[in-house]
């Protein structure tokens, strides 16, 4: 079967780097409409939040950084917005992620990141694999961008080709959220992702990432949509026994 969405570079790339950005895959009308929707549901229905807690942060921040730092949060999105119904099911998206992980695409979650300005929260290194354990790799975080995003306010850095390393052993507690030693992973060694309104950056989620704070005077607002091939059971996490809309291809009854 020929590829959907991707080039075979573009295939190679990703599973040689972990990650791929994708441009314009919604259209200018479209980041407006999600947009508009995103600034509705932000005042009806997330939580503003400091963020991650733990003791990275201090590695990350200054004390009065630690302080200010805000984060606006919110789940499936798709369940409260015709916007993001739609694009969640988009064909350029979806076919993107068929060309990563195979014909069936279920999607697992979707969930609202929005930096606030001047003093963001920033995300540590950490895989996502740990939020929502699958028995297998083939899971793929799609971020769509409502905003540009750059070094500036906080954009996605990525340490390429770390997804090779399998699920790492995070620190944990029950006031730290999972992440990677900050003297093991560091933010400085990673690559920036810059991306604008309408693109979207594909990645592993055993690809360890992380953030810098936004310090610019505009949100930075990213959903990340999570989708996996439904043939892999979770085992923990997030969404778990929870099933997904299919968006590509079917889900078949292993008791059948």
């Amino acid at each position: 079967m020929g590829l959907h969405t991707l080039t075979e570079d573009q295939v190679a790339f990703y599973n040689e780097r972990g990650y791929l950005r994708l441009r314009d895959v919604f259209s200018p009308d479209e980041v407006e409409f999600q947009s508009i929707e995103l600034e509705r549901l932000m005042l009806e229905w997330a939580q503003q939040t400091p963020g991650w807690r733990g003791p990275w942060r201090k590695a990350y921040m200054t004390a009065e950084e630690d302080e200010r730092a805000r984060l606006t949060a919110m789940h499936e999105l798709q369940n409260y917005s015709e916007a993001f119904a739609r694009a969640v099911v988009n064909d350029r998206l979806t076919g993107a992620v068929a060309d990563l992980i195979g014909p069936h695409v279920e999607l697992h979650h979707t969930t609202l990141h929005a930096k606030a300005p001047d003093m963001g929260t920033p995300f540590p290194m950490h895989q996502d694999h740990p939020f929502y354990e699958h028995e297998g790799p083939a899971y793929v975080d799609a971020i769509v961008h409502i905003d540009t995003a750059n070094e500036q306010n906080g954009c996605l850095q990525f340490l390429e080709g770390s997804h090779k390393l399998g699920p790492l052993q995070h620190i944990r507690g029950p006031e730290s959220s999972p992440h990677l030693p900050t003297d093991q992973f560091r933010l400085e060694d990673a690559v920036s992702v810059p991306a604008d309104a309408g693109d979207v950056v594909f990645f592993s989620y055993l690809t360890i990432h992380g953030s810098a704070p936004n310090r610019s005077a505009q949100w930075r607002r990213l959903v990340r949509f999570g989708y996996r091939d439904p043939d892999y059971v979770q085992t923990s996490g997030q969404g778990l026994g929870r099933d997904g809309l299919m968006v590509r291809g079917q889900k078949r009854n292993r008791a059948a």
